[in-house]
């Protein structure tokens, strides 16, 4: 077939296509474990009103959302995600919080040539060193999280670390990059303590970090993970509005601040990716959010809404076909309510403004969900990897 009859031929196999199989995208997260707030069912929802934005269809097809528990267990992500690709030709797998389960869903993408569209895992690893053609990873990573976070509280003085870390993929890799910038600034890492994900005594962890006499303890955790830290190290006298050393949640969402509250996290610095009230645009949407799930949306779940509309944005263009579709949101900027003029790289990293962030006073907060000040906006060009540092084979072939 000659180019010039290609593009008809494309034009025609996706207009056929329009009596076919619904448009059906599986966002698998945690229901059901210490994830559940930072995506959970609110993630579906999300989702949803992304396909809502669109009209409820592309090209002719419905749009189907589907909702899948993997319980943090990366087996059972694993057998959802393969039934659903399948039994179900589900196109995209959305979201996906847990750094192991990520990875597993990006590698099952790459097999099946479907499409794994990450907001949930944070390990940076996915668009570097593990990077492949059907993996976008959209709204944060362990790279972000630690440079702007660190940066900002070694500039303040804050030299020696100490980190308490999830014993998984997404906390080491998280306390790798956050070791690389303190060492890179001067600063020093004092020590650390792993511990199992989903754990409720941190209290031999806080001890050894307040014994190491480190100006910071890092919590390079997530979700609940974080909230049972940070209220137990209010116990132990560590916070930044108390006496004794300083408290860096190096991942931490505003479903975290909400489940713990301002009397115990004020002062808190944290990077995120967006924020409900970012802008007005940003509140309309939040609001409608708030009114079907009872919450103002995570950066997680920010970033399922926004990863879903982009996609079928896309597929608008290209069809479903994987990498077209891939190569149409390289192609095109990303544009949603809380992101402008987003880009995609070869690599599959969106780069994107990331925020500095420190969590209000019980004082300073006028409204319910009035959590945060955004301290400083962080170009996405000083925020995530640069390509010159990347390893991924496929920026080095763009």
């Amino acid at each position: 077939m000659t180019p010039a009859l290609a593009m008809p031929m494309l034009g025609l196999s996706w207009r056929r296509a329009a009596a076919s199989e619904p448009i059906r995208l599986g966002v698998l997260v945690d229901m059901s474990s210490w994830g559940r707030d930072t995506g959970g069912p609110a993630s579906v929802v999300a989702a949803q009103m992304a396909a809502e934005e669109v009209g409820g269809a592309v090209g002719g097809r419905p749009i189907e959302i589907l909702g899948g528990d993997h319980q943090m267990k990366t087996d059972v992500g694993l057998e959802i995600a393969r039934n659903w690709i399948d039994n179900k030709g589900v196109l995209a797998i959305v979201d996906v919080p847990n750094s192991a389960i990520g990875i597993a869903i990006s590698g099952l993408a790459k097999e099946k040539n479907r499409l794994a569209l990450l907001s949930g895992p944070g390990s940076s690893a996915i668009t570097d060193k593990l990077c492949n053609a059907n993996t976008v990873h959209f709204t944060y990573d362990t790279y972000a999280l630690a440079k702007v976070t660190s940066q900002a509280l070694i500039a303040d003085g804050a030299k020696s670390w100490y980190f308490i870390t999830a014993d998984y993929a997404f906390g080491h890799q998280l306390q790798a990059d956050a070791t690389r910038f303190i060492e890179q600034a001067g600063g020093k890492v004092l020590g650390a303590t792993a511990h199992p994900p989903g754990t409720s005594d941190f209290s031999s962890a806080l001890l050894s970090a307040q014994a190491s006499g480190a100006q910071v303890v890092a919590l390079a955790n997530a979700a609940s993970d974080t909230d049972n830290t940070l209220k137990q190290a209010a116990e132990f006298g560590i916070g930044a509005t108390r006496n004794g050393q300083r408290l860096a949640a190096l991942l931490m969402f505003i479903s975290d601040v909400h489940a713990v509250g301002l009397k115990i996290a004020q002062g808190t610095l944290l990077t995120t990716a967006s924020y409900w009230n970012q802008s007005p645009a940003a509140r309309a949407w939040s609001e409608r959010f708030f009114k079907r799930t009872g919450v103002m949306p995570t950066m997680e779940q920010a970033g399922a809404y926004g990863a879903v509309l982009h996609y079928l944005k896309a597929i608008a263009v290209s069809g479903t076909d994987a990498q077209a579709a891939m190569a149409e949101m390289r192609a095109m900027p990303i544009n949603d309510v809380f992101l402008s003029n987003g880009t995609l790289r070869a690599d599959g990293r969106v780069l994107r403004p990331m925020y500095l962030a420190r969590v209000k006073a019980p004082a300073e907060s006028r409204e319910a969900w009035d959590y945060l000040d955004i301290v400083k906006t962080v170009p996405a060009d000083q925020a995530f990897r640069p390509a010159s540092e990347s390893t991924c084979k496929l920026l080095q072939k763009s």
